[in-house]
């Protein structure tokens, strides 16, 4: 297993490094090589997604990323900056399907700013479009009109297969979980969405055994804090998708608690935590890992096929939370404060 490592900006890097630990103690003999991206990339090679980091991941089974950006960065041109290097990896490795877990661990549950009763056994799988809609369509971009005002345009566009696609990725999924399939829109506006529904009522077809339902992003997004649990796969675009998995995110107590996974059609993989680099604790070794280190389960589970050894990452987490052992973003009074480090050490300790 080639496994390229990306730790990136911020506290990329220090949860990264909690990761590799994890992977490390695994002994599953992977092999790992680091490469910068981001704003990293950008100080190394003048671009945020180097040419060499390119084809390691081209190269590699899987990557594990950690997070770019950085304030420092938001004056360079567009196409300098680090969020480009993260759009156009996507992009090359063709990885279309985003995953994003949203669950909760017992221990958690006075961590949510949600009343315990409504998140308590909190399990939701959302599947995101990553390569398509209004982040990637053309026409775009900031042009001058003959009045001399300003514009801004970009373009939110799906083409069948792509739609089709990402589709097949959620119902495989409920398949395998409770076959329930909510399907996310803006129907009655617009028509690219329109088109997105016409299909997952064609695809629906295909999975007899699953339930099939439709809501308008907006609802979706009041519904997840209202009742939470009345989902099990969410399937959207990727800009719905891109706010929807983040709000889920806090019905688990924590951004830090949420891995990713990135995947093409041969099921090689990206495995991100869902959170950003945040810029402004980043060296102070207080950054909670565990959605990096959920991540790498994530990899073994989706990748490599390693079901067992995905488990017991997921049981270790468990075991550490369980004793009472939090970073800062989930510290509750009665438990024990732990850094970055001292959390990696912990589940590689439960391990």
């Amino acid at each position: 297993m080639k496994i390229a490592v990306l730790p990136g900006d911020g506290i990329g890097p220090e949860i990264v490094a909690q990761a590799v630990k994890v992977i490390k103690a695994m002994n599953i003999g992977a092999q790992m090589q680091e490469a910068p991206i981001g704003g990293a990339g950008y100080e190394a090679a003048g671009d945020p997604l180097p040419e060499a980091t390119l084809k390691l991941a081209k190269e590699s089974d899987a990557v594990l990323l950690g997070a770019v950006g950085d304030w420092k960065y938001d004056t360079l041109p567009r196409d300098k900056r680090p969020e480009r290097g993260l759009l156009r990896i996507r992009k090359e490795l063709n990885l279309f399907a985003n995953l994003r877990p949203a669950v909760l661990y017992p221990e958690l549950a006075s961590a949510s700013t949600l009343k315990p009763e409504v998140v308590s056994g909190l399990d939701i799988m959302i599947v995101r479009e990553l390569t398509g809609d209004i982040y990637f369509g053309q026409p775009r971009g900031i042009s001058t009109l003959e009045n001399g005002e300003r514009e801004g345009i970009n373009t939110m566009r799906y083409n069948e297969s792509e739609i089709r696609r990402i589709g097949r990725v959620a119902f495989d999924i409920a398949m395998k979980r409770n076959k329930k399939v909510c399907s996310v829109d803006k129907a009655n506006v617009l028509e690219t969405t329109e088109l997105w529904r016409q299909v997952m009522i064609e695809l629906s077809k295909d999975y007899p055994e699953v339930e099939l339902t439709h809501m308008y992003v907006d609802n979706a997004a009041m519904q997840l804090v209202r009742a939470p649990k009345q989902f099990d796969v969410m399937v959207t675009g990727n800009i719905f998708g891109d706010i929807l998995s983040d709000e889920a995110s806090m019905l688990t107590g924590s951004i830090g608690m949420l891995p990713s996974a990135s995947l093409d059609e041969n099921n090689k993989g990206m495995y991100e935590p869902s959170h950003g680099s945040a810029p402004d604790i980043a060296g102070k070794n207080i950054a909670n890992p565990l959605a990096t280190i959920l991540s790498v389960s994530m990899m073994l589970r989706y990748t490599f096929n390693m079901a067992a050894e995905a488990d017991r990452i997921e049981k270790a987490v468990g075991k550490v939370l369980a004793n009472g052992v939090r970073t800062a973003d989930i510290y509750t009074e009665g438990t024990a404060k732990v850094s970055c480090s001292e959390m990696g050490d912990a589940v590689v300790a439960a391990l």
